[in-house]
Order: C-alpha cells, then structure tokens, then sequence
C-alpha cells in the first residue's frame, strides 16, 4: 500500500513539534515527538496549551 502525503498537515505537525521542543517537552507518553501522528500531537498541545493559560497565561 502507498503513503499518502499531505504537504500541509506536515507543516502543521512539524509546527507543534518545533513549538513543543521550544518549551523543552522532548517526549509524550514515552515517545519521540516525531513518533506521534498529527492527531496525538495535536491533542497534547491542545490539553499544554490550555493548561498554561490557567496557570497565568503565555508570556
């Protein structure tokens, strides 16, 4: 079976891992960042993200 590509979604995927890895998460779950699918990935930086405006928002 062929791999389908997405040019977008990578730029996107490759966008939270760049943002993740600037805010020293390396890992989620035991996994590398690259490990995860845009999904995994997009999940985590959701639940970070809000999580660090409750606790006094971005810098």
């Amino acid at each position: 079976m062929r791999k389908v590509e997405y040019p977008q979604l990578d730029d996107k995927r490759n966008k939270i891992i760049e943002q993740l890895v600037n805010d020293g998460i390396y890992k989620i779950h035991g996994k590398q960042l690259y490990e995860l699918s845009y999904y995994e990935l997009m999940k985590q930086f959701t639940t970070y993200t809000t999580g660090r405006m409750h606790l006094g928002g971005f810098d």
